[in-house]
């Protein structure tokens, strides 16, 4: 019976631990995303160019730090682009050719949810190009990026770490959770068995195109909130920011209706109310 007691008092502190973990961190989420409104404010005044590369493991959380940037600031400034696997046309250009129609211009951020980087990682892992074409561009990168420097553009780049061990779980969550299924692609398969292919990609792509115009900054992410928080305060002390100061508008009175005006009297279609 004392046994069973005691075991009810851990389990009561380890929710109470929980619960007191989130939120802190929601609390520090709050905080970082005004932050980002000031960002916001500051680009757009400055007209800064702001480009913010994520790479890393599937299921590593890139996605959910992307939503944590950009759900209380504009879309017309936080840009966040994806794209699909090239076309016919696009595979016979210049293979950053069809990246550079998204860089930012004056008074933008775009944040590239995985980027010129698929070819030294999952296309090469998987056959997608030649080794020859993964080395020219593990040897092209570099400049290219030393020349979007010098025009101007501030350049952040992230890899999202992840284990064995967590990559594994979340797989499972996402084939047993039809909310999550949709994001387990025939491709996230693949680079689970392909584990260590993968890392020897990495490893090179990471060794050959950190440079001092455009580093690289890892973030373990077997810990998503931990993940979320360390990356967002990384950009914000990245990027030599102020606070803009917002000038209150006054909303005045409302105009009277027209006199000639009359409501219609037309029936209208009312979703139905199910709470």
């Amino acid at each position: 019976m004392r046994e069973n007691v005691m075991a009810k008092k851990q389990e009561n502190a380890a929710d109470e631990d929980k619960c007191a973990a989130k939120k802190r961190y929601e609390k520090e989420i709050e905080r970082l995303q005004v932050e980002l409104a000031h960002l916001q404010a500051w680009v757009k005044t400055s007209g800064a160019r702001i480009v913010i590369i994520f790479e890393g493991r599937d299921a590593a959380g890139k996605g959910g730090v992307i939503r944590r940037i950009t759900e209380r600031v504009s879309p017309r400034v936080f840009r966040v682009v994806a794209l699909p696997a090239p076309t016919e046309r696009e595979k016979s250009q210049m293979y950053i050719q069809r990246y550079i129609p998204h860089l930012p211009a004056a008074g933008e951020i775009v944040i590239f949810d995985r980027s010129w980087y698929n070819r030294p990682g999952v296309e090469r892992v998987m056959g997608f190009c030649t080794d020859e074409q993964a080395e020219r561009f593990l040897q092209m990168a570099p400049v290219v990026e030393k020349v979007l420097v010098e025009q101007g553009i501030i350049l952040l780049k992230y890899f999202l770490t992840v284990s064995e061990e967590e990559q594994a779980r979340r797989f499972m969550r996402r084939i047993d959770d039809p909310l999550r299924q949709w994001k387990l692609s025939p491709m996230d398969v693949e680079s689970y068995t392909r584990w260590w292919d993968y890392t020897a990609a990495y490893d090179e792509m990471l060794t050959r195109t950190d440079t001092a115009e455009a580093p690289w900054w890892i973030v373990p992410s077997d810990d998503k909130k931990r993940a979320r928080v360390n990356c967002i305060s990384h950009i914000l002390s990245s990027i030599p920011y102020e606070k803009v100061p917002f000038d209150k508008p006054k909303l005045g009175k409302r105009k009277k209706p027209p006199k000639d005006y009359v409501e219609s009297g037309a029936p209208r279609r009312v979703a139905p109310d199910v709470l």
